[in-house]
Parts: structure tokens; sequence; C-alpha cells
């Protein structure tokens, strides 16, 4: 099994070596060493070193081996017991509409039933296979990114922790905010007594930014819309909970979490920095149904 890339350098890396081509790729340098060991580069089919010098217009090819990767495979057991929701898909990655109540990916080996798993027996046909990159929270609903080759995987990574991936949320919170639109910036860790939980302004605590801003209210909730600078565990459902506004549903945070239906939170749009590229691709998940109740949301 190999993957290889045949990709044409753009303008901007016009009169660059091959090294800097991989570097604005966001080829991690371990990688960027087998390739340059393996004598896997070429530049206009010609062999290459990481020295030669590339033009606009030249075609270097790169030739990616199992032996590259930390997980060269993915091995979720192929489920059909459940159709998934394609939202985006092009030869390097798509995005799942994924439901709430249903996990993003198997715990244990073996373990089926997850959106991983559905993916598996999806992609079969086409002898594609997903790599997770992105999840979700089981109760979470939305759009949730895939990769569908090892060489994307920690690309995608870094894109997400550089912020060249933007993923937003709404969500129906308890309470009133005092300002229409803020910022929470409390650090979150490990919750001091409970290992299912985390909170903010703990020991181990570690920086965490999220965006809210209100976009609907009734007597007693706020429909919000969120936006993540950071990737904590639990970092939405923690800083609107020590912030006063649990989601509405929230088994761990929510008091009354009992009268609602599910955890009314839901990745609504992934902005997307497309690897090898200058493109990005904007993803939209249409809100479930429940979400335009606020009537309804209102009793919860």
């Amino acid at each position: 099994m190999q993957w290889t890339y045949n990709l044409t350098i753009p303008l901007i890396l016009d009169n660059k070596t091959v090294r800097d081509c991989l570097k604005h790729w966001l080829i991690p340098k371990r990688i960027q060493g087998q390739l340059r060991q393996g004598r896997r580069l070429w530049v206009n089919t010609v062999p290459a070193s990481v020295a030669t010098t590339v033009y606009t217009g030249d075609q270097l090819t790169l030739q990616f081996l199992p032996t590259d990767f930390r997980t060269p495979q993915s091995n979720y057991l192929p489920d059909n017991h459940e159709s998934v929701v394609i939202l985006y898909q092009d030869h390097e990655l798509l995005v799942v509409n994924k439901p709430a109540g249903i996990k993003s990916h198997p715990n244990q080996p073996g373990e089926t039933g997850s959106i991983l798993n559905y993916l598996a027996a999806y992609l079969a046909p086409s002898e594609q296979a997903p790599y997770m990159v992105h999840r979700l929270d089981q109760m979470t609903s939305g759009a949730m990114l895939v990769a569908l080759n090892p060489v994307v995987v920690p690309i995608l990574d870094r894109f997400i922790s550089t912020k060249q991936i933007h993923r937003n949320y709404y969500a129906w919170v308890r309470g009133h905010f005092e300002q229409a639109q803020g910022q929470f910036n409390d650090a979150i860790g490990q919750h001091p007594t409970d290992k299912r939980k985390r909170w903010i302004n703990v020991p181990d605590a570690q920086t965490a930014l999220t965006d809210y801003q209100v976009i609907q209210t009734t007597p007693h909730q706020s429909l919000v819309k969120l936006a993540l600078h950071t990737g904590r565990t639990h970092q939405l459902r923690v800083h609107l909970a020590a912030n006063g506004h649990p989601i509405i549903g929230d088994p761990l945070y929510d008091e009354q979490a009992s009268h609602a239906p599910r955890l009314l939170l839901h990745a609504s749009q992934l902005h997307i920095q497309r690897p090898f590229s200058a493109q990005t691709i904007d993803v939209q998940a249409p809100l479930p149904a429940i979400f335009e109740n606020a009537a309804l949301i209102e009793t919860f």
C-alpha cells in the first residue's frame, strides 16, 4: 500500500526548494526525513532532493509508505446497521452529519456502532477508509471531519491547532447573559472530585478560549452561537456551566438534564483549509428540528 501525491507548485512557492514546499504544506519533520531518506521525491518525474529548486507549474511527486505513519491503516470494523449523512466529500476528507447519541469512534477493539464504524462500511465499496481527526461528544450532533488517508491526518490536526479549521456550534443554555456577545477564557482541567468531568481554574488547567453570541432568548433560556479557539475536553460544556449557563440536557453539568431529551449542542459549521491547497471549504450542518422549537425548549 502506498499513497502518491502529484502536486503542482503554486506561485507562492516559485523558486523555493522542495524542503520549503514540504514545510509549507505542514508535512511533519519526521515524515520529511522519511521521504528524503527513502528517495521518494520527484520533480517533473526526475528524482529530486529536498534541496532541489522548483518553479511555478512544476510537478512535485511525493510517495508515502505505511512506515511513514504511526497509524498507517484504519482498522474500524465496518457496520452497516445505520446509514450516514455526508455533508461534504472529496478524495482526502469528508464531513459527516453526526446524530446525537452515537459515539464518534469505538473505545474498545472489536466494538461497533460508532460513526467511524458506519463510515468504514460506507467507504468500503470505494476501497477507502476513515481516519479520526475531529471527534464530537456522544450526545453532540453535527458536522464532524474525517480524513480518508493517513497522509492528511497530521496536516488536518495541525490546521485545527493553528486555527486554520474553524468550528462553530449552537447550544440552548439555561438563563440569560448580561452581554449579547463575549468570550470565556477560563483555563480547563480535571475536575477535583469527579473523574468524568472537567472544570475551570483547577491545578492542571490548560488555556481555553470560547466566543459566544446570543441568537435568541425565551423567558428562561438562551440560544447561543459558539466558536472554539481551543479544543479542551468538554470545553463548551464546561465554559457555559461554570459561568452559570449549563447546556440544556447535559448529563454531567446541567442539574435539570433529565427534563430534556438530549444535550442541546450542535456542531453547525466547519470552515476547513484543504491540505496541499489554498482552497477552503465551508460545510454547514442544518440545525435539528428540536433546536427550532423554542416553545418546546422552554419546557425543559
